[in-house]
């Protein structure tokens, strides 16, 4: 277990060291002049000067690299171009918002799509099967930002029971929670759709198993069999779904910040991206990005030790 840990931490890591090499090509891609853009056409040459050695990029790109990697061992992810701020500052009082906004849709989307899936084996081949079926391909079809914008429309414009903007009142959790509502469930409606398809798909292979047949015949009720015997198998690509679906999620969460106007890393990402403010988007994304492959190591090792088989063919 522990060379399996191991191998999956410094595959994490090579794949941190991928992103931030393929950010920083992207970002010298962007067409326009990062001095340009951010202080506009009329900024006089020197202070063009001035800024574009202030973000280093006067320096050889590799150089950059380099440097970048080296800092942020040392936790220093440089500085706001225009604040001075440290960018892990920034990120830091952003990330919360981001996270409870992810961990909200995830856990939406875990307790409706996993009662669906076993609904849908417990009822399958009748009416209530397709109902949940065609409904779970439906929802998976929809981008979430779509569901953002017409939930807005419906629930915070026409019908006034739900807050447009913001993400409420400091320190009134009541009003946190309500504007929590529809971005949530924006994000969590097409994965309740995923992980619906993936516990049905997984229960019925399990529900074929021998243990199964043997519950059934001492006489127990189906859904006791579903929920006790066959879902903790039936579970375990499921793990793996949610973390990849974690990350997604918070991907998506950028775009539904914006349509609903929330503080977070979405709004943050957004601001340096326009004004091209590279310490704050390099940092930033290595910041989410060590998050994800985090998530999904952890979420490895969880699987690897629910089922040992997974060891032996990664040993392999």
């Amino acid at each position: 277990m522990l060379t399996y840990a191991l191998k999956r931490i410094g595959l994490g890591l090579l794949i941190l060291v991928f992103v931030m090499v393929v950010m920083y090509a992207a970002v010298f891609l962007i067409p326009g002049d990062p001095a340009t853009v951010a202080l506009g056409p009329r900024a006089t040459p020197q202070l063009k000067q001035m800024l574009i050695e202030r973000m280093g990029l006067d320096q050889p790109v590799w150089w950059q690299i380099i440097r970048f990697f080296g800092n942020a061992v040392t936790g220093n992810l440089g500085y706001d171009v225009w604040s001075n701020r440290p960018v892990s500052t920034l990120v830091m009082e952003a990330l919360p918002n981001t996270l409870i906004l992810g961990v909200a849709a995830l856990t939406t989307a875990l307790l409706i799509g996993v009662p669906l899936g076993c609904l849908s084996v417990m009822q399958r081949g009748t009416v209530a099967d397709a109902i949940i079926g065609v409904a779970s391909v439906a929802v998976i079809a929809v981008p979430s930002f779509v569901v953002a914008i017409y939930s807005l429309l419906v629930f915070a414009v026409m019908l006034r029971w739900l807050p447009a903007i913001g993400a409420g009142e400091s320190g009134d959790i009541l009003s946190q929670a309500r504007a929590l509502i529809l971005p949530a469930l924006a994000i969590a409606l097409g994965w309740i759709g995923y992980i619906a398809r993936m516990v049905r798909a997984s229960m019925m292979e399990v529900m074929g198993e021998p243990h199964i047949r043997t519950a059934r015949a001492f006489g127990l009720p189906e859904w006791k069999i579903v929920s006790k015997y066959a879902l903790r198998i039936a579970i375990i690509p499921t793990i793996s779904l949610v973390a990849v679906g974690l990350g997604a999620i918070l991907s998506s969460a950028v775009f539904v910040e914006a349509v609903f106007s929330r503080p977070g890393i979405g709004k943050l990402i957004t601001d340096a991206v326009n004004t091209r403010n590279y310490p704050v988007v390099m940092g930033t994304v290595l910041i989410m990005t060590a998050i994800y492959v985090f998530i999904t190591i952890a979420a490895d090792l969880l699987i690897a030790r629910l089922d040992p088989r997974v060891r032996d063919v990664f040993r392999g």
